[in-house]
């Protein structure tokens, strides 16, 4: 199933019209009728409104899962958010890696965060 078949089901699911729908996230019933129909692809904050909506994940909306209810919760999104990766130096000097491959910036935010929210819960 692709974008535009997630999103009509979800819409569908809830007996919204098109109208309703693209009036809730800001765009015109024709672009929502695009996505639908898989002629257009929604750039990734018009994704986002779409998963804020609906109250699923991104990774449910493009295919990656098929578990849509798989999203962060409002805590945890925000303590995600609030960390600060920028000393490049300290990703540089300790060049995580897992199995044998080095972590990308944002594979490394996403282990510090999970390591961080497991202290917070002791």
């Amino acid at each position: 199933m692709n974008i535009g078949d997630r999103i009509a089901k979800l819409r569908d699911d809830r007996g919204w019209t098109q109208e309703q729908t693209a009036g809730l996230l800001g765009i015109s019933r024709a672009a929502l009728s695009h996505y639908e129909k898989n002629r257009r692809e929604p750039d990734t904050d018009t994704l986002s409104k779409f998963a804020d909506l609906f109250k699923v994940s991104v990774d449910f909306l493009v295919g990656r899962t098929n578990a849509p209810h798989v999203t962060l919760e409002e805590p945890v999104r925000e303590f995600v958010e609030q960390l600060e990766l920028s000393d490049e130096d300290l990703l540089e000097k300790y060049n995580l890696k897992i199995d044998g491959l080095s972590l990308s910036p944002e594979e490394a935010k996403r282990f510090i965060a999970f390591v961080r929210m497991e202290r917070n819960m002791k």
